[in-house]
C-alpha cells in the first residue's frame, strides 16, 4: 500500500502545491487508511479515497460592503462543501485574516471524519472570509455578514448545507447572519446553528467543544483507572474552546494553570478558578482585552510575550499533568513535543484542529503520554450543532440536562468507537488510528453504496 500513499500524495502536491495545511491534513490520514484499503480493494477499485480528498464543490466570492468611513471594502468569501456522503454538509464559517482556501480545505477534510464520528447524518464543509472582526464596529460587522449571506444563501439550506461559527463567528455574527437569510428567502429554518436560545439555538451550543474535550479526556483516564482530579492541566488559547475546556476541568475536580493569545501566554501554578474565569470570560468576550492583564489582575501569576523567531513555545515546557492545545493548528512543534515528553505529561487532548504537527504526533506517539486528535476529542461542537438541527427539524426545545446527558453519551462512544477499532486493527490504546479508521469506514462505505457521483 506504499505505492498507493506515494500515488495519492504525488496528487495532492502536483494539484495543490502550496496548500500546506491541506496536505499535511492527508499525510497524516493515509497511514491509517493503508490498513482498511489493504482489507477492501472495493475502495481502491472505486477510487474512493481520491474522491474523498476532492472537494464536492468549492464556492468562491466577492464581499463589498461600506465602512464607517463610507468606504468601500472588498474582501473573499469562501464555502467548500466537502462530502455529503453521510448528510448534509455541515461546518462553521471562520472570519480571520489568514483565511484561504489550503486551511478551510484542510478544515473541512478533518470535518468529514469528525462529523462521521459523532454517528449523527452530518456531511463535511467549511467556509468564511478573510474579513478581521477585530477593531470593527458592530455596525460594520452586520454590513459584512449581511453582504456575505446575500451570496452564501444560495448554496445553503436545512437539508443542503447547514453552516455554524468558528473563529471569528459568534453569536452577533451568527445572529446577522441568520437575520439576512431569513429576509432573503422569507423563511424561518435552522440553515445555521450556534443561535441565540430564544430564536432555535440548543443550550450549551458555545460550551459544547470545550465540555467534549474534558468529557473525553476524562474518559481516557478513567481507561487507565484514573481522574482528573488533583492533576494540573496547561491550556492554550483564550477563547471559546478554551474557557469552557477550563471550566469543565474545575468543575471535574482538575487544576488549570494557563491560557494564551497572540501576544503571549499567563501561567497561574496556584490554578485559575471559577473567580478568574469569570475574569477572563469578561475580558476577551466583552472588553476584547489582552491574556496579559490577566497577570496584572492577578500579581500571583506569571505573563510571557510571544517572540519571533522562537524554535519552541515555552508554555509547553511548564511542568503539568493534562495538555489542552486549544489555539490553532501547528501550535506544538517537534521540540514543543519533546519538552512534553520530557516533563512525564500523562495526556495530550486536542482541543483545536490539527494543533500537533506531524513529527510532534510521532514523538507524542512513540511515547507514553495518552494522546488524542482533534477529530475525536472536540467534536462536541458539532455534536450539539447537529442536536440543535434535530431540535429546529422537530419544533421542539431540550433543556440542558438533556443535551449535555446526550453530549456526554456522544462523546463516550467516540472515546469507546476509537478504542475498539484501533485494537481491532492491532494497535491497541492508538486513539488516532481508531478515530481515523472507524470515521473514514464510515464515509468511505457510503460514498461506495451510492455509486460514482
Amino acid at each position: 500500500m506504499n505505492k498507493g500513499k506515494d500515488k495519492i500524495m504525488d496528487l495532492v502536491k502536483k494539484r495543490d502545491p502550496n496548500e500546506t495545511e491541506f496536505i499535511q491534513a492527508i499525510e497524516e490520514m493515509l497511514p491509517s487508511i493503508s490498513k482498511v484499503l489493504d482489507n477492501h480493494p472495493e475502495f481502491s477499485e472505486k477510487s474512493i479515497l481520491e474522491r474523498m480528498i476532492e472537494p464536492e464543490r468549492i464556492i468562491t466570492f466577492r464581499v463589498a460592503w461600506v465602512d464607517d468611513k463610507g468606504e468601500v471594502q472588498v474582501n473573499r468569501g469562501f464555502r467548500v462543501q466537502m462530502n455529503s456522503a453521510i448528510g448534509p454538509y455541515k461546518g462553521g464559517l471562520r472570519f480571520h485574516p489568514t483565511v484561504n482556501l489550503s486551511i478551510l480545505k484542510f478544515l473541512a477534510f478533518e470535518q468529514i471524519f469528525k462529523n462521521a464520528l459523532t454517528n449523527l447524518p452530518l456531511g463535511a464543509g467549511k467556509g468564511g472570509a478573510d474579513f478581521d472582526p477585530k477593531g470593527r464596529s458592530d455596525d460594520e460587522i452586520m454590513r459584512f455578514c449581511y453582504a456575505f449571506m446575500q451570496e452564501l444563501f444560495r448554496h445553503i439550506g436545512d437539508f443542503t448545507d447547514v453552516p455554524a461559527g468558528d473563529i471569528g463567528v459568534g453569536s452577533r455574527e451568527i445572529g446577522y447572519l441568520f437575520g439576512m437569510y431569513k429576509k432573503l428567502k422569507n423563511k424561518f429554518s435552522g440553515i445555521i446553528t450556534g443561535k441565540g436560545e430564544d430564536w432555535g439555538g440548543s443550550v450549551i451550543r458555545p460550551e459544547a467543544t470545550g465540555y467534549g474535550l474534558i468529557y473525553f479526556a476524562s474518559y481516557m483516564l478513567k481507561a487507565k483507572d484514573d481522574t482528573l482530579k488533583g492533576k494540573k492541566c496547561l491550556v492554550s488559547g483564550a477563547g471559546n474552546v478554551a474557557q469552557f475546556a477550563i471550566e469543565k476541568i474545575i468543575d471535574m475536580g482538575g487544576i488549570p494553570i494557563s491560557l494564551s493569545d497572540s501576544s503571549g501566554y499567563i501561567v497561574d501554578r496556584e490554578g485559575i478558578d471559577t473567580e478568574k474565569l469569570d475574569f477572563i470570560k469578561k475580558l476577551k468576550n466583552e472588553k476584547q482585552g489582552r491574556i496579559k492583564d490577566y497577570a496584572e489582575k492577578y500579581p500571583g501569576s506569571e505573563y510571557h510575550e510571544t517572540k519571533d523567531g522562537q524554535k519552541f513555545n515555552p508554555l509547553w515546557k511548564v511542568e503539568a499533568d493534562c495538555v489542552f492545545p486549544c489555539a490553532t493548528q501547528n501550535e506544538i512543534n517537534e521540540k514543543d513535543a519533546e519538552n512534553l515528553v520530557s516533563n512525564n505529561v500523562t495526556l495530550l487532548a486536542e482541543g483545536a484542529n490539527m494543533p500537533c504537527g506531524t513529527k510532534a504526533i510521532s514523538i507524542i506517539q512513540d511515547s507514553r503520554i495518552l494522546y488524542a486528535p482533534g477529530k475525536s476529542t472536540n467534536s462536541g461542537g458539532v455534536a450539539v450543532s447537529g442536536l440543535e438541527m434535530s431540535q429546529n427539524r422537530r419544533g421542539v426545545y431540550w433543556d440542558r440536562e438533556e443535551v449535555d446527558k446526550h453530549l456526554k453519551d456522544i462523546m463516550k462512544n467516540i472515546h469507546d468507537v476509537c478504542l475498539k477499532t484501533a485494537e481491532e486493527y492491532g494497535n491497541p490504546g492508538n486513539y488516532l488510528e481508531g478515530a481515523n479508521i472507524f470515521s473514514f469506514l464510515k464515509v468511505a462505505k457510503a460514498m461506495k453504496d451510492q455509486g460514482v457521483v
